[in-house]
């Protein structure tokens, strides 16, 4: 049985710091080359966030080639009974992002870290200048599409009823004001709470303790499907991420996100 077994998806510094030495554990850091030098949580992975991106025009967010996923996860020993905890030093993007990633690739065991690397810091506990020995070389995975909604889903989707798009990013990108594609505005429906107005910046950046009564009054509830997105699915990996924290049964990240509906020339908009 494993250590982590009785604990949510969301954890504190000390049910981590408890198990840190755990046989089953990967620890993954998404910060950045720099931020990772200088310390990290001991026995933490760097994994260069921009790895967990196709990272080409026109939609950078999708999902990268099966064969860098393989090779990436064959680096952090990738196993049938891994314990992932992933951390950022950002309040959850990438982290959450990570996680949509382990749903694609079918492993249902994860953790994020409240508040990153922020709460670790504020509860006075060590960091290491350690760096891990990658682990081994690509391995096979089986990647699964439920996790994601494509451009073609989402049109096929719009109206219903039961379906909740949760736009992740600032007010004035959704307004259409600022412009970040070849069209301004947001999909026809979408609500939008942006990602860092649900984190607690008082609580070292941990998820805010009231997102589930904001979320029932945007109208994004647990009997909906909830497709969340941004312009390249890395601001809503943390909305994936509390989604998935509150127990929302139906969740999917629109990877391609607004990169690719704003440069689409039949995708509707709304201002």
């Amino acid at each position: 049985m494993s250590a982590f077994s009785a604990l949510p998806l969301v954890i504190e510094p000390a049910e981590l710091a408890a198990r840190l030495n755990a046989p089953e554990l990967i620890l993954v850091d998404l910060t950045s080359p720099a931020r990772y030098a200088e310390g990290h949580l001991p026995g933490a992975r760097f994994v260069d966030p921009k790895r967990t991106q196709w990272g080409q025009p026109p939609a950078p967010g999708l999902l990268p080639a099966k064969t860098d996923l393989e090779a990436l996860f064959g680096e952090l020993g990738h196993n049938p009974d891994a314990v992932y905890v992933v951390y950022d030093d950002e309040g959850g993007g990438w982290a959450g992002r990570f996680i949509w990633l382990l749903d694609v690739i079918g492993h249902s065991a994860y953790h994020y870290l409240d508040g990153g690397l922020h709460a670790w810091l504020a509860d006075g506990r060590e960091l290491s200048r350690d760096i891990p020995a990658p682990v081994g070389g690509p391995l096979p995975l089986t990647l699964h599409d439920e996790p994601t909604a494509t451009r073609e889903y989402i049109q096929s989707r719009i109206g219903a009823a039961d379906l909740a798009i949760w736009d992740a990013r600032n007010p004035s990108e959704y307004s259409g004001q600022k412009v970040l594609a070849a069209k301004g505005g947001h999909i026809p429906g979408a609500v939008n709470f942006e990602w860092t107005a649900g984190m607690d910046p008082a609580r070292a950046l941990r998820i805010r303790t009231d997102m589930q009564e904001i979320l029932t009054s945007l109208g994004i509830t647990p009997d909906k499907e909830v497709i969340t997105h941004c312009q390249t699915h890395h601001r809503s990996g943390f909305t994936y991420l509390v989604a998935k924290a509150l127990g929302y049964p139906r969740v999917k990240g629109y990877a391609g996100s607004w990169s690719e509906w704003g440069n689409h020339p039949d995708t509707p908009v709304e201002v």
